[in-house]
This record gives C-alpha cells, sequence and structure tokens, in this order.
C-alpha cells in the first residue's frame, strides 16, 4: 500500500474529530510527521505506515480512542476504502519527553474543516520511537536523522527531559552515539 500524504491526514483528521464531535486530537505516531513535511521531503522509510495514531484530547478511560478503533480502525470499510486507517490511542501510548504539547504542529485547513490535528514535532516523535525500540522504530529515526530532518542534539536534550529508565536511557544514547558518528 502507498504511503499516508497530507490530505489522508486531514481526511482523518476530519473523520475522528467528527467520529467524536470535537475540534482537535493529537496526531502521535509516525504521520505526525506530515504536520511538519511532505511526503516527497521524507526519506521513503518514514512513509511507509499506513494508519495514523490519534490520540483524543481529553480520554482517561479511553472510550474515545475504542470509539474511532470501532469506527475506522484497522480492517474496516474506512481501510478498504481509502487505503489507510486510523488507530485510537491511550496516554500511556507513547513515552514523550517534557513539554511536548507546547512543540505540537497545528494541522488545520479547509480539507479538516477547520478543525485541528496536533502533530508531535519531529524530535519528540523520534524520542517516543527510540523509547518504543521496534525495528521500524529504529530505521524511522535513523533515516530521519541522517536525511537531517531531526538533530542529534536536540534528541540528546529531549532524551535529558523524558522520564525513561535507566537502561532504556543508556540503549537510547548509544544509538544516538551511533547516528553522530553515521551523519
Amino acid at each position: 500500500m502507498p504511503p499516508v500524504r497530507r490530505d489522508q491526514l486531514e481526511h482523518a483528521i476530519r473523520a475522528v474529530t467528527d467520529i467524536l464531535g470535537e475540534d482537535a486530537v493529537i496526531v502521535i505516531g509516525s504521520q505526525s510527521v506530515l504536520g511538519s513535511y511532505e511526503v516527497d521531503q521524507l526519506p521513503p522509510v518514514a512513509t511507509l505506515s499506513v494508519e495514523v495514531d490519534v490520540l483524543p484530547l481529553d480520554d482517561p478511560t479511553e472510550e474515545k480512542a475504542d470509539r474511532i478503533d470501532g469506527a475506522i480502525g484497522e480492517g474496516s470499510s474506512f481501510q478498504e476504502l481509502h487505503g489507510f486507517y486510523v488507530q485510537g490511542v491511550g496516554q500511556r501510548t507513547a513515552s514523550l519527553p517534557d513539554g511536548w504539547r507546547d512543540r505540537l504542529v497545528p494541522v488545520a485547513s479547509d480539507a479538516t474543516r477547520g478543525r485541528t490535528g496536533l502533530c508531535l514535532e519531529i524530535h519528540d516523535l523520534c524520542i517516543s520511537k527510540l523509547v518504543a525500540d521496534r525495528d521500524k522504530d529504529r530505521a524511522f529515526c535513523a533515516a530521519v536523522i541522517e536525511h537531517g530532518l531531526a538533530s542529534v542534539t536536540v534528541l540528546r536534550a529531549r532524551l535529558d527531559a523524558t522520564d525513561v529508565a535507566r537502561d532504556v536511557r543508556r540503549r537510547i544514547e548509544q544509538r544516538l552515539d551511533q547516528a553522530a558518528r553515521i551523519s
């Protein structure tokens, strides 16, 4: 399947805010990078996902996330029709640096009907991916660093502002050391 494009991100924002009856949501996964960059500006590995992860602004019981999954999630008719799906996620889905909400990148347009998708800034996104430490997350971060879209220096500062276990911190520091030698 082709990667999610900016117009599809806007469609996802519109669909989720319609489902929830709200004016804004947070786009928290890989596709949040489309808040800052167009697909053609990104390395191919950074655009592989066909899901848009969305965190409702106020969802302590994750009931709203479940509503999103049920309506336009994986395996839905929405996915069949549009070629991508939206996954509702909870507050504990990602480990993010202090201040991440202050750096969210708004996406609002006629295509979102004026509603807003608040996308993670690329360094905050990379930190969450480095903490998750899945193959696809490591590949994403390595590619955006190599392409000059994320700075190892900024990532080190964001890691310092992230509450993670000591062993996780050491693992990420080693990955950033490797990335600094390569880039």
